[in-house]
Order: C-alpha cells, then sequence, then structure tokens
C-alpha cells in the first residue's frame, strides 16, 4: 500500500513538472520596439525590396538574407501586415540612427507657447508702463502670450475706471504685434486680460 501511495504521489510530482514546463514555453517574447529585422523575420516567403527601390519580387527568406549579406546589409520589414510581407534591403543602424535625428529636430521645433504674467497697479508711472510695455514686447516676440493683471487695493476698489483706461491704453499701445484673447474682467480685487501674439 504505502508503496503504491509513493507512485501516485511521484506521478503527481511528475506531471506538475510538465505543466509548469509547457506553460513557460507558451509565453510569447517580450514585443520589441520598432520593425522585425533579419533572424526575427519568421515569414517563409516575403516581398523584397532593394536599397536602391528596386524590385526582387516574391522570394523565399533564406534567399532574401544571402542578398542582404552578400550585400552588407540589412532586412527590415516595413509592411508586415501586407501578404507576403514587404521587406528592405538598408543599413538599419543608419535608419535608427537618421530617425532618431528627425525626431530630435522635429522636438526641438515645437514651441511650447506660455502664459508671461506682467503685474500692474492702475496707478503706473510713465516710466515704469514704459519699462512693462518692452517686456510685453520681448514676450511676444517670443511667440507667447502675455496675462495683464492690475491689482487694486483699498479705496481704489472705488476707481476701476481707471484700471479699464490703462487695459485700453496696453491694447491699442500693443495691437500691431498683439491682439486680444481674453476681454479684461474683474477677479476678486484684480482686474485682468489676455493678449496674444499677431
Amino acid at each position: 500500500m504505502e508503496t503504491l501511495r509513493g507512485v501516485i504521489a511521484h506521478g503527481l510530482q511528475q506531471e506538475r513538472v510538465i505543466v509548469a514546463r509547457r506553460f513557460s514555453s507558451q509565453q510569447a517574447p517580450a514585443p520589441k520596439d520598432g520593425p522585425r529585422v533579419n533572424e526575427d523575420i519568421h515569414s517563409r516567403t516575403i516581398l523584397l525590396i532593394g536599397d536602391e527601390g528596386e524590385k526582387f519580387g516574391e522570394i523565399g527568406i533564406d534567399e532574401a538574407r544571402a542578398i542582404a549579406e552578400e550585400r552588407g546589409y540589412d532586412l527590415v520589414e516595413v509592411s508586415p501586415d501586407a501578404k507576403p510581407p514587404v521587406v528592405k534591403l538598408m543599413d538599419y543602424g543608419k535608419y535608427k540612427y537618421e530617425q532618431q535625428k528627425k525626431a530630435a529636430e522635429a522636438r526641438k521645433k515645437q514651441k511650447v507657447i506660455e502664459i508671461k504674467e506682467i503685474k500692474m497697479r492702475p496707478t503706473i508711472d510713465d516710466h515704469d508702463y514704459e519699462t512693462k510695455m518692452k517686456a510685453m514686447q520681448r514676450f511676444f516676440g517670443e511667440g507667447d502670450k502675455v496675462k495683464v493683471t492690475l491689482r487694486f487695493r483699498g479705496r481704489e476698489m472705488a476707481h476701476q475706471h481707471l484700471g479699464m483706461e490703462l487695459l485700453t491704453r496696453i491694447t491699442k499701445d500693443t495691437e500691431t504685434y498683439a491682439k486680444m484673447e481674453q476681454y479684461p474682467k474683474m477677479e476678486g480685487r484684480q482686474m485682468m486680460m489676455v493678449l496674444a501674439p499677431r
């Protein structure tokens, strides 16, 4: 009886090991970034395009690998969903480098538009006004938007018309290179507007 139990237990152990092995072999390999290259191309037949754009037509993958090796190129799958998949002869290292360079150039050209804030008082003097206007012109030249904020203190709240007059003056002084994006409005003790470059 003990011998029979030992065999059953041993048999169960073996079965568990087999199940574990089957499970691990069914796991898919981690996906790679970019197209399949050389040995990663598993299709038996492909449509091969040469490095100069010439068409080899539909050929076997082994023959394509031989052509690539002879010419010193890589096989790169450019259209995996086609039947058969379209594969091109190219220097993959050089291709990847050029793609990275293009991506870096595109990132450089993307300008993030910022909103710069200029704070003033409704009773600002002329010298300070000119300084703020120069800063505003520089911001517009860089392609940024400008939020003009007027702060009212104490009894100045009774003279909100002074704030509107100042914002109207700013709008007129910047109309050649800026346009109104958000009209003047009150928020608590502040009056603000947003201007954008033309």
